[in-house]
């Protein structure tokens, strides 16, 4: 039985960090709404309470009965986590005379303390609260303060259960991951046994176990998750595994050959489907973003089940789904509001009487990358930007024509391949080009120019979840403004976006 650290979400930005900090540690651990949680048997070594939007002086505060994690699992709040302990059990929280929000010093430590086991008063931890603990319940013990909150951090007496005020979990704390070690390994003794190689090892067992000798249909992208799922399932069930690798129209140039010939490098049973004029016919002349994905989606069902049908006594339906996917439909408001619907989600395997298996639906996407490492997947699919489902049409902005598509085409290819030239490529989470519907006056030799704009875009991210504009180089930006601009014809201005998420999306639309 998978040894596990149990995280109960109330909501907080910051809760899937915690679960990857963890995870880092080489230690499993999933992530519940405070609302809806498996029953805790003996897999479970503790319990870890995350942050919120919320207050605890809120009417409809998320209060969930702590009596059955307190006392027999080791157990630690977070900020929001901190406070509902002390107000639940005696305590009374209010809000702080001076809102605490980034950076701050823990000047006091109960250094004996196991939470704090080899960190000095002074240390920096990162603050996020506007509500303060005004006075402690008789049983709580305060173990750190800085200097405007003196319930810093707190233990109850003669139990296995912290509170802390400051993330953990966020890179601002700088003994961050010490706290957590100190709480996953010393206190709650987990083992550091979950890794690339265990968890390669665990997920063919039980693939072979579930699929026995089924045939599996696996709908490739060319992107990490399906590569990786497709390695899986090829080392589970070997030929009973038929992959398609659908050309839509709307990858990146040359990309359709190239991936294609990694897939078949892998030793894949893999089938190419080139439908790119069947999208486009149905796209060209569509200027709505979601009317686009739409489109794509039912285009790519179509496709995708013709091709289906042609293999015989399938019975299973593998997906690429990983854990952030698996959070989100769960979370503690239910599933988010729609930003922008997804190709190849929602009815596809109910449409196909098909069985779904999803074999990565345990790992966030660093971990993915590494599983696949283990695994020997190329770098060249290992290392590959996130590309979305729709492609270029999204980032190919107002009336969709395939003249501007090839325009899109030819830029992004010069963007590309510039940072694999000059080294920049791996430093980069995602890089792409967006063709803006906007045009302006320009110059060429001695003729007057009126052409489309086009804007650089490129981020560093671990998951996609937050992002910062990439840092990249004046000379390199310029480098690739003139070749774009040079070479191809219908751009005359490039732009650079130096956006965040948030509040920006990586993607335009």
């Amino acid at each position: 039985m998978q040894e596990k650290i149990l995280i109960l979400d109330f909501g907080s930005q910051y809760t899937q960090l915690i679960a990857r900090r963890i995870r880092e540690l080489s230690v499993y651990c999933e992530i519940h709404p405070f609302n809806h949680y498996p029953e805790p048997d003996n897999s479970v070594k503790g319990v870890i309470l995350s942050g919120s939007p919320f207050s605890v002086r809120d009417d409809n505060h998320p209060d969930p009965d702590l009596s059955g994690f307190r006392g027999r699992f080791p157990l630690l709040g977070v900020c929001y986590g901190a406070q509902l302990m002390v107000q639940k059990y005696g305590g009374q929280v209010m809000p702080g005379k001076i809102r605490e929000y980034g950076n701050a010093n823990l000047i006091h430590i109960d250094e004996s303390d196991l939470l704090f086991k080899g960190i000095k008063p002074g240390t920096r931890v990162w603050m996020s609260h506007a509500d303060t603990i005004e006075r402690m319940p008789d049983s709580f013990r305060i173990t750190g303060s800085t200097a405007t909150v003196k319930a810093g951090a707190y233990k109850i007496v003669d139990e296995l259960t912290w509170g802390i005020q400051f993330h953990p979990e966020v890179y601002h704390t700088t003994d961050g991951m010490q706290v957590l070690e100190n709480f996953v390994i010393g206190i709650c003794g987990c083992s550091r046994n979950w890794t690339p190689d265990s968890f390669i090892e665990t997920a063919i067992d039980n693939l072979k176990r579930e699929l026995g000798t089924d045939r599996v249909l696996l709908g490739l992208s060319g992107g990490v998750d399906s590569s990786v799922a497709a390695s899986l399932l090829n080392r589970a069930v070997g030929g009973n595994l038929t992959c398609i690798f659908i050309d839509n129209g709307l990858l990146r140039k040359n990309e359709y050959e190239a991936v294609l010939e990694s897939y078949c490098d892998m030793g894949l049973n893999i089938k190419g489907v080139k439908a790119g004029d069947r999208f486009l016919d149905q796209l060209e002349g569509v200027v709505d973003p979601e009317t686009k994905r739409k489109i794509i989606g039912r285009v790519f069902i179509e496709v995708f089940e013709e091709e289906a049908k042609k293999v015989r006594d399938v019975r299973w339906l593998a997906q690429g789904t990983i854990y952030p996917d698996v959070i989100e439909s769960v979370s503690v408001n239910g599933p988010s509001a729609t930003i922008k619907s997804h190709h190849n989600v929602g009815g596809l395997p109910e449409k196909m009487n098909l069985k779904v298996i999803e074999p990565l639906r345990l790992l966030f996407k660093d971990e993915v990358r590494r599983v696949g490492k283990a695994l020997g997947l190329p770098d060249a699919i290992l290392s590959r930007h996130p590309f979305p489902g729709p492609g270029l049409a999204i980032r190919l902005l107002g009336v969709m024509t395939r003249e501007k598509l090839d325009i899109l085409k030819e830029a992004d290819h010069i963007f590309i391949e510039a940072l694999k030239k000059h080294g920049l490529y791996d430093s980069v989470w995602q890089a792409a080009v967006i063709l803006l519907p906007v045009q302006s006056v320009g110059v060429m030799g001695d003729e007057r120019t009126y052409e489309n704009a086009a804007v650089l875009r490129a981020v560093v991210s671990t998951d996609g979840m937050t992002a910062d504009w990439s840092h990249l180089p004046y000379e390199f930006l310029g480098t690739v403004s003139n070749e774009i601009i040079n070479k191809v014809r219908g751009i005359n201005r490039v732009v650079y976006d130096i956006s965040s998420k948030p509040p920006s999306t990586i993607e335009w639309e």
